[in-house]
């Protein structure tokens, strides 16, 4: 699973048996790529049943694809390579020229990034952090590198940066002590505290962003666009869309199911105007 380039999570078979001819006579797959937050495959198990669902509804056929790094992820986002998006690095200023199209996004308050550390540790406050090793996902993480670094270099307060690959991957660096600290998801720390029963304290907090959009490459055409939006707008009112929404919620222990929602690229504006100011670097392939 953490071989070079694309890891395609194995839906194209099943995707065959639902689908019949219809789906797959019409057009080849279309790639759906997802931010990598936790383990190739705990994403693939998340996603798979959900991308088999709205494909079979919306008869157009989605196929998952997981980068083995955020900043894979985001080249490919930069490239165009994906036909659609369930990520927040199509608003990189350097990605922009892609021209995703955001139709959707999970329903449910902004999120936050966060600095964090085990509450056994000695670390106070943020200015303890000065020259210590400190953990995040990946160079082109939002919520758990952009924002907690760009906070630190404001302060003055330089840190040993280590990349783990993704959310969870910093989470346990930080579990196994070695990091003081970690950059982090706030929600995505809480779910990983709650699984693996450790207990933390939250140095720093950013405001909150709406994160994460369901988007589209301009070149996929609008009537298969329609179709996966509507499959999941209405895959939680629909009986057996709950079903797989609630199943992949117990694979990460998450407290509700997603709900998908409408949404347009306004709402993320704040998260533009981050990175036309920050000070972090932002490194992409």
């Amino acid at each position: 699973m953490k071989r070079k380039g694309l890891i395609t999570a194995a839906c194209a078979v099943a995707l065959l048996a639902v689908l019949g001819a219809r789906g797959w006579s019409e057009s080849r797959p279309l790639s759906f790529g997802v931010i990598i937050w936790r383990s190739p495959t705990l994403t693939a198990q998340f996603w798979n049943p959900i991308l088999r669902y709205v494909s079979e509804r919306s008869g157009v056929p989605l196929q998952l694809k997981v980068a083995p790094t955020g900043t894979d992820h985001s080249a490919m986002v930069r490239r165009g390579e994906l036909d659609f998006l369930y990520s927040n690095h199509n608003f990189i200023k350097e990605n922009s020229a892609s021209g995703y199209r955001v139709f959707a996004r999970t329903e449910g308050e902004a999120e936050r990034g966060e600095i964090v550390v085990l509450e056994t540790s000695p670390i106070q406050a943020l200015a303890d952090l000065e020259g210590q090793e400190m953990v995040f996902p990946h160079a082109a993480a939002f919520l758990g590198y952009h924002l907690p670094m760009d906070a630190l270099l404001r302060k003055g307060i330089h840190v040993k940066p280590h990349f783990a690959g993704n959310q969870e991957g910093a989470m346990g660096q930080l579990k196994a002590g070695r990091a003081v600290a970690a950059g982090v998801n706030a929600e995505v720390m809480k779910a990983f505290a709650k699984r693996e029963n450790i207990a933390y304290r939250v140095l720093w907090s950013s405001e909150k962003y709406l994160t994460l959009a369901l988007s589209a490459l301009p070149s996929v055409p609008p009537e298969k666009v329609k179709a996966v939006r509507e499959a999941f707008l209405q895959m939680a009112n629909d009986p057996a869309g709950g079903k797989v929404l609630e199943s992949s919620a117990a694979v990460l222990q998450q407290a509700s199911p997603l709900r998908f929602i409408a949404a347009k690229d306004a709402e993320f504006d704040n998260m533009r105007r981050f990175y036309r100011t920050a000070l972090v670097k932002v490194e992409l392939q």
